[in-house]
């Protein structure tokens, strides 16, 4: 499960890369997963996940809020 974001399910997605003359080469795009160490106030422990950094923000307002991770 390399590379992929626990909470988003975000992972690499496959496309193609164009040039100025038309020519297509696939290529990856890899989304962006950093670990990320976070409390969880419901079991009052650290829990370390994978996610990705658009979730972040989303991760940041949930606990500003109280909700549990």
């Amino acid at each position: 499960m390399a590379r992929t974001c626990v909470k988003t399910g975000k992972k690499t997605a496959f496309g193609n890369t164009r040039s100025h003359s038309m020519r297509h080469t696939r290529r990856s795009y890899r989304a962006n997963i950093q670990k990320k160490r976070v409390f969880d106030p419901k079991t009052g422990t650290y829990v370390t996940m994978k996610v990705a950094t658009s979730y972040l923000r989303t991760l940041a307002k949930r606990l500003q809020q109280g909700k549990s991770v």
